[in-house]
């Protein structure tokens, strides 16, 4: 058992080793483009489903309380948590638009939308990044090996592997370092 959890271990380690290696201009990009949208007094909206939702969940909840640091509230809103909303979407509609309906309800041009699918092809996902790229949202794609979402976001964060718990472990990487870069980038005379 002790070897097979040193076996996670090293397999987590270098998938999120390559993914931040691959991709350091990427998220630095991500940071910057998500300062400028909270600056200019927009949010960010973030869902998926599954794990994914809960990373949704977790990102903006850093956002809005803190992440490393005291600051104001960031405006971030995870479109995973209104039970009554996602429920009656679902049943009245079609689970495919409980994302995308809340992206028209709540998105507003220069907001940013950032979908998560370990797969990259969840339909429900795909729907809402597809809507708020129409309404002028910027759109940010936290994937797998790329599905579908690769080409349907402005940008998408693709990681190099076919398990789901590693996708999701740097996934979660992804969302602390956004976080962080953000907070250092608007707040640098905390990191002092």
């Amino acid at each position: 058992m002790k070897q097979i959890i040193i076996e996670i271990l090293e397999e987590s380690m270098a998938v999120k080793e390559r993914f931040v290696k691959e991709n350091l201009d990427r998220i630095v990009a991500a940071a910057d483009r998500i300062v400028e949208c909270l600056t200019a007094g927009h949010k960010v909206l973030l869902f998926g489903n599954g794990g994914s939702a809960a990373d949704a969940q977790h990102i903006a909840a850093e956002f809005v309380n803190r992440f490393r640091i005291e600051r104001p509230p960031l405006a971030a809103l995870a479109l995973t948590t209104d039970t009554s909303i996602l429920t009656s979407i679902g049943n009245d509609y079609h689970f495919d638009e409980i994302f995308e309906k809340q992206v028209l309800a709540l998105g507003q041009k220069d907001d940013i939308a950032i979908g998560i699918s370990t797969s990259g092809n969840s339909p429900n996902v795909l729907r809402a990044i597809e809507t708020a790229k129409i309404r002028g949202l910027y759109t940010i794609g936290f994937s797998g090996q790329g599905g579908k979402l690769a080409e349907a976001a402005d940008s998408t964060f693709c990681i190099p592997s076919a398990v789901t718990a590693r996708i999701q472990e740097s996934h979660g990487l992804l969302g602390h370092l956004l976080c962080e870069l953000v907070d250092r980038v608007l707040y640098p005379d905390k990191f002092a």
